[in-house]
Parts: structure tokens; sequence; C-alpha cells
């Protein structure tokens, strides 16, 4: 299990828990690109959230599941990620 997520992993994620596929190359040309336009609505952002915490054993930062773009998502959670290692 890597210390860091993705962008490939969320964009697994966001197919396994929001049912919103987006293939990694999509995500990662349009990180700043608000999860709302993929079609990721706040619950969807919450079971990402949820799957990770599962995961990693530990909680994400509560912010997280107010994260409003993947580039912001993925600095949140990965710089908690490495701090937790």
């Amino acid at each position: 299990m890597s210390d860091r997520i993705t962008v490939e992993e969320l964009a697994d994620l966001m197919k396994r828990t929001a049912g919103v596929t987006v293939s990694p190359q999509e995500l990662a040309e349009r990180t700043d690109t608000g999860f709302e336009e993929f079609g990721i609505d706040s619950l969807g952002l919450l079971g990402i959230v949820g799957e990770l915490e599962n995961r990693h054993g530990m909680p994400m930062p509560p912010d997280a599941e107010h994260c409003k773009t993947p580039r912001k998502f993925l600095d949140l959670v990965n710089s908690t990620l490495l701090a937790g290692a």
C-alpha cells in the first residue's frame, strides 16, 4: 500500500464509490476542475473519504470531504498520509 494517492487511484475511487467514470488521463489534465463538473457531489466525495479511511486505517482530515477540486483533495490527503506514515 502506498503512502500517496495517485490520480489513477482517485479515478478508480471515483468510479467504485461514486459511480463516476473518468479516465486517469482526463483527471490528470483537469485536476483544477471542480468535482461537480465530473459529477461528484458531496455524498460521492464522502464515500471516497470513507474508503480511504478504511483502506489506510486512519481518519482523513475533516476538510477532505469539502475539497472542491481533485488537486486540493490529493494535496490534503497525501500530506495527511505522509504525516501519518
